[in-house]
């Protein structure tokens, strides 16, 4: 049985849970180009060595044009100057439903691109060379990382997730609260309990015309 949820996890159950049958439970990879990948990949891992005060001339001058002009906007960015905590690093935590009918604890968690701080400020840091979600607030991606910063901290004045936008040249700035403390902690409480309450897996037929599953998927 599933026991920890990431945030591409939750995102694929709401979009199709057939999908996340098929890649979470199947354990079923099909073959897809990488190539749209490849530019955020190389951006993630120079982020990532620079951070760790690694030299990276090299790794620069072997940057294309377009892949040049983002880095340096990352590089520019006011939020990635900040003081590094810890980048490219895994987080996990355990998570209370605060409806007693439920029985279930879950644990939710993923792979941070940085946290950066001000003395007692933090900043959970997330690059996109795409586009940010459309409901930011509430994406898995960024309830899960603030509710796993929230406990690996403990104690600190203040907690956002940054959304770096490097294509629209924005930030999107959430700051956590208790409000919404309790409110992520019961949208992930409620769609864990979901998933595993879930024996028949159905097809979402909304999304099937650029799923890669679906030349085999069974309609």
């Amino acid at each position: 049985m599933l026991n920890n949820f990431s945030p591409n996890m939750l995102k694929t159950y709401e979009l199709c849970p057939k999908k996340f049958y098929f890649q979470y439970i199947d354990k079923i990879t099909p073959p897809k180009s990488f190539v749209p990948f490849e530019k955020g990949k190389k951006i993630h891992a120079l982020a990532n060595y620079f951070l760790q005060g690694i030299n990276i001339s090299r790794i620069e001058s072997a940057l294309s044009e377009d892949e040049r002009k983002i880095w340096n906007l990352l590089l520019e960015n006011p939020f990635y100057r900040k003081d590094c905590l810890k980048s490219e690093f895994p987080l996990l935590c355990k998570i209370f439903p605060n409806d007693s009918n439920y029985k279930n604890s879950f644990w939710v968690g993923g792979r941070l691109d940085a946290v950066v701080h001000d003395y007692d400020r933090y900043y959970v840091l997330d690059y996109k060379t795409g586009s940010i979600p459309k409901n930011p607030e509430f994406d898995y991606q960024t309830m899960v990382y603030l509710l796993c910063m929230d406990k690996f901290l403990k104690n600190h004045d203040s907690l956002s997730f940054v959304y770096i936008n490097l294509k629209d040249k924005q930030n999107c700035v959430i700051d956590f609260n208790k409000s919404l403390k309790n409110q992520y902690n019961k949208k992930l409480c409620d769609i864990c309990e979901k998933i595993l309450a879930d024996n028949s897996y159905n097809k979402n037929f909304e999304n099937c015309k650029f799923c890669e599953y679906s030349k085999f998927c069974q309609k």
